[in-house]
């Protein structure tokens, strides 16, 4: 129906930025007197949160089972769980701007308004002990008041074009099962809920440079069968006429009167 293709990939780019945000964390382990015995780094991927939980829980079942499962603790994991429509950031729908398009100078490109999205992500922390959940936990929060505003660039191609975009820490839970057997293995699982806006773009329009404008002026008739009389055209060229955009440029007005030639 729309016949235009086009991908911007702002999904893929978006959780891209927003993993980026989270692989830098460790965990330390101390001795009693202090001393640093260990520096762990928290492993980070997409996936979904029931997929961690089933194999830690399947890491009970012995020896053997903990092998194959191969979950190392502490590590975290996100994913979307919802995207939905921002009618707040909404601008009019005829808005747009214009870029020297990178195929060539004599040719630029149209941008409508994008269309505003909130996707909402959720973070989790997986740890065996509570000291390295908040280890994680504490290195993210103070970063978030609630919110944490990137800088991205949202089109390939296009790199002068740069949004602000926020990601806001709406909730922190924990859950811990340490009511259930001794001989079963405990997990504490924190998780951090954030939602980041981002914009959705159109297809990029191509266009030729406007390099001639012309505006014509009449006097309009008095009487109902009075035509309108032509008095004269108003015509701007760039200086240089082969100007770039991005170059230093002036411009030369020319009037033209009813009895020259245009």
């Amino acid at each position: 129906m729309f016949g235009t293709y086009f991908y911007h990939q702002r999904i893929r780019k978006s959780v891209a930025v927003f993993g980026a945000l989270f692989n830098n964390l460790y965990v330390l382990r101390k001795d009693a007197a202090g001393a640093v015995i260990s520096q762990v780094k928290v492993p980070l991927s997409y996936a979904p949160k029931r997929d961690f939980i089933d194999r830690i829980a399947n890491m009970a079942k012995g020896e053997e089972a903990e092998r194959l499962i191969a979950v190392k603790l502490p590590r975290m994991s996100f994913e979307i769980i919802a995207i939905t429509y921002d009618s707040t950031r909404q601008l009019s729908k005829t808005n747009n701007f214009g870029l020297t398009s990178p195929t060539g100078t004599g040719f630029k490109s149209k941008f409508f308004a994008p269309v505003p999205y909130n996707i909402n992500f959720q973070l989790n922390i997986y740890a065996k002990t509570h000291d390295d959940a908040l280890q994680v936990v504490e290195q993210i929060i103070p970063y978030f008041n609630p919110q944490y505003t990137l800088t991205i660039k949202p089109i390939e191609n296009y790199t002068s074009i740069k949004e602000d975009s926020q990601v806001i820490l709406q909730a922190v839970s924990f859950t811990d099962d340490y009511e259930g057997a001794l001989e079963q293995r405990r997990s504490i699982i924190y998780t951090l809920d954030f939602e980041m806006k981002i914009n959705f773009y159109g297809p990029v329009n191509d266009g030729k440079i406007i390099r001639k404008a012309d505006v014509d002026l009449y006097s309009m008739g008095t009487g109902l069968n009075d035509s309108d009389e032509f008095l004269e055209k108003i015509r701007v060229l760039p200086d240089p006429a082969d100007a770039s955009p991005d170059s230093d440029y002036g411009f030369t007005t020319l009037i033209f009167g009813a009895l020259d030639s245009a």
